[in-house]
């Protein structure tokens, strides 16, 4: 497709271009083909094949057996009917993936009847752990307003002599997390380090403590953490701290984060570029430049090293501060600490730019972008196309919607709306159409959305126009 087309670069030929006075210095102007981002399919379930179907006897050539109805009596008579059919030993695997197979459709009593049909049918077949590990993942994930059937399920476990481990409690936690029953894993996990001493490792711990920040206030996730740290000595870490900060940084309590860190820093940890750049990226969500500044020195005295994420988040927060200049200064500091400037860098520059006014030094960066072998991203091309229709620059945005129509980049919604009544505004009303009937066949926009912008354009256009108006 080529680089920018002549139309639009020799708009900037004798702005930017003309003074080398660009963000990036330009390399050896060699043509590079103008990339777009190609549209990769939505990757869909692998089929198992033949190879990896390990859990079943290599005799048995038969599909493995995959329950369609959760009718205990069927269940029972299909797995009579493999028995009699099969020939080879049946191992533990087998009857595990036959369990969880029907566990993923029946209900807990249901599977527990299967599991104990299958010990009395096949004497041979001897549970271990991980099977009982199966029903306890029923039991979590089943709409219970108590414990009572994931109790069921660990007291059949004890029963039969396995004890309550560290995979025991992962297990009920992921389980009732992802059931969104948060509260009964914390009880759960308290009772289990209690009364088994199945404390949680830090991988089941620091998952609890996310799905707490997520669903639970902060008091709640302080109180988790205090009773787990005085009761059974288990401590937050790294990864602990880290997910308390982003989480006070997402909800724009900024403040609570520098006091994480302190703590953090008490309890013998040293903050890392991640935690730092967590913060810095919290800053620069409200738009606080020279606090993302403020902690960038900060990390720097400590020797904690920027890396190109900490850089690309300070651009972003000062472009975004309408601050191009010194996201500039960072530009250049980061290529001389031997960052290479990506997409993202370039892309928030180019907002900066479109936020000041600059459409034609956005065009421009574009172009330097392009020499330099980075490709563009549907993000910088809405940013771009936004940039120039707010600059009124329409021509040089109908140029350049066509090259986006051309590599399929999907438009978005606040770009979709601003082309949209850009055109109107200027009676290419027939161009609009166009440009909603492309919005809807690259599902840009649902046809409501995109048809309900289009359509309240048109209204207020005409309401400005009969009251001598110009919208």
């Amino acid at each position: 497709m080529g680089k920018v087309p002549a139309t639009l670069r020799s708009a900037v030929s004798n702005t930017l271009f003309k003074n080398q006075s660009s963000l990036v210095p330009l390399e050896s102007p060699s043509q590079r083909p103008r990339h777009f981002p190609k549209k990769t399919p939505s990757q869909l379930p692998g089929k198992i094949s033949h190879t990896q179907k390990t859990d079943f006897p290599e005799t048995n050539n038969k599909s493995p057996i995959l329950f369609k109805s959760p009718n205990l009596s069927d269940a029972k008579k299909l797995f009579n009917s493999f028995l009699a059919t099969t020939r080879g030993p049946l191992n533990l695997r087998f009857h595990n993936s036959l369990l969880q197979s029907y566990a993923a459709i029946s209900n807990v009593n249901d599977s527990i009847s299967l599991l104990r049909h299958m010990i009395k049918t096949h004497p041979s077949f001897s549970p271990d752990r991980s099977t009982y590990h199966i029903l306890l993942a029923q039991s979590c994930k089943a709409p219970d307003s108590t414990l009572a059937s994931t109790h069921q399920a660990l007291n059949l476990m004890l029963t039969n002599g396995f004890n309550p481990d560290k995979v025991t409690t992962d297990i009920a936690v992921r389980s009732l997390c992802s059931a969104g029953r948060i509260d009964h894993a914390v009880e759960l996990v308290q009772e289990l380090s209690r009364k088994h001493h199945a404390v949680p490792d830090t991988y089941t711990y620091n998952c609890l403590v996310k799905n707490l920040c997520k669903h639970r206030a902060l008091s709640t996730v302080y109180n988790f953490i205090d009773e787990m740290r005085t009761t059974f000595d288990v401590k937050p870490d790294l990864v602990t701290y880290t997910i308390l900060i982003d989480n006070v940084c997402n909800r724009k309590n900024l403040r609570e984060a520098m006091w994480l860190v302190e703590v953090l820093a008490k309890d013998g940890f040293k903050p890392d570029c991640f935690v730092y750049n967590t913060i810095m990226k919290g800053h620069c969500m409200v738009s606080k430049g020279s606090e993302a500044i403020a902690v960038y020195k900060k990390m720097k005295e400590n020797g904690v090293e920027p890396d190109l994420v900490t850089y690309n988040t300070l651009i972003f927060g000062l472009s975004k501060s309408r601050r191009v200049k010194e996201a500039t200064k960072y530009l250049n500091i980061m290529k001389e600490m031997g960052h290479i400037p990506d997409t993202v860098t370039y892309t928030s520059l180019m907002n900066g730019l479109c936020r000041e006014g600059d459409a034609m030094g956005a065009l421009a960066l574009l172009e330097e972008m392009e020499a330099r072998g980075c490709s563009p991203n549907s993000c910088t091309y809405n940013t771009l196309l936004y940039g120039l229709c707010k600059s009124k620059l329409l021509d040089k945005g109908i140029e350049l919607y066509g090259l986006m129509k051309e590599g399929g980049v999907e438009l978005e919604t606040a770009c979709y709306s601003t082309f949209v009544r850009t055109l109107c505004r200027e009676g290419r009303i027939a161009e609009a159409y166009e440009v909603f009937d492309y919005a809807v066949e690259s599902k840009s926009l649902t046809t409501v959305a995109a048809y309900t912008t289009l359509e309240s354009t048109l209204k207020s256009l005409k309401k400005a126009r009969e009251q001598g108006k110009a919208i």
